[in-house]
């Protein structure tokens, strides 16, 4: 099973995601991630490492299926979206092993920061990281151009960490080139997790908040507004 475990709180997984971990005899992952499901996992065997060894993880979780055993591969949020899903199947179908296996999917951090927000995601919406690890700095700048200039609502993911501080401040350069510096933004750190935090300010003002990797940025699109303290971007029905 490759497993999405949605934004941490186990009121906010899916039930089939749940079923898929309680029956699991190994569980592999981030240990950040496996921290969040602790109280699920007693007595299974756990493959757990630290970011940037996701390669090997895979390889040992694919070596415990070969031999017989119920894996579940775990991401937070929705396995498929940054998540573990392609690279575990891609390493799959490789194997010369058939093994079963299903994509359990969860509550991404866009959809859960959205709920909290309110409805900014009403209409058309890109989503893009802006980790620089494994896709260039210039790639990632040009998507960021590429839906600002279609008008976009813009989620982004992994937006602000101890090396990259300034990758954020050029993102907010690029959208003022197309946007009005009120235009709404919110930000949650922590969704539906302890400490959960959500922020509305504007394009302009935004880059001054408290950002890290455990915040969502969800930048509104020219129609977006916040009314009694929530994002809304109209999907058009009043105009029908």
């Amino acid at each position: 099973m490759i497993v999405g475990l949605g934004p941490g709180n186990v009121l906010e997984m899916t039930p089939r995601a749940r079923q898929a971990i309680e029956q699991a005899e190994v569980i592999a992952g981030y240990t950040t991630y496996i921290k969040l499901i602790s109280n699920l996992i007693d007595g299974k065997k756990i493959i757990g490492t630290a970011m940037m060894q996701e390669i090997e993880r895979c390889r040992q979780a694919l070596d415990e299926a070969i031999a017989g055993k119920n894996v579940a591969v775990i991401s937070s949020g929705d396995a498929g979206v940054y998540g573990m899903a392609g690279l575990i199947i891609d390493m799959i179908l490789d194997s010369a092993a058939q093994i079963e296996f299903e994509v359990v999917a969860g509550v991404s951090a866009v959809n859960a920061a959205a709920a909290i927000l309110g409805a900014p995601l009403m209409h058309d919406f890109a989503v893009v990281s802006l980790s620089d690890l494994l896709t260039p700095w210039e790639l990632i700048k040009k998507r960021v151009n590429c839906a600002a200039e279609g008008d976009f609502v813009i989620a982004i993911y992994n937006p602000k960490s101890k090396r990259r501080v300034d990758n954020i401040v050029e993102v907010q350069k690029i959208l003022l080139n197309y946007r009005e510096k009120n235009t709404p933004v919110g930000i949650v750190t922590n969704a539906g997790r302890a400490n959960e935090r959500k922020i509305i300010t504007t394009l302009g003002n935004f880059t001054a908040e408290e950002i890290n990797m455990f915040s969502l940025v969800l930048i509104g699109n020219s129609q977006t507004y916040v009314k009694s303290g929530f994002m809304i971007t109209p999907r058009g029905y009043e105009n029908k």
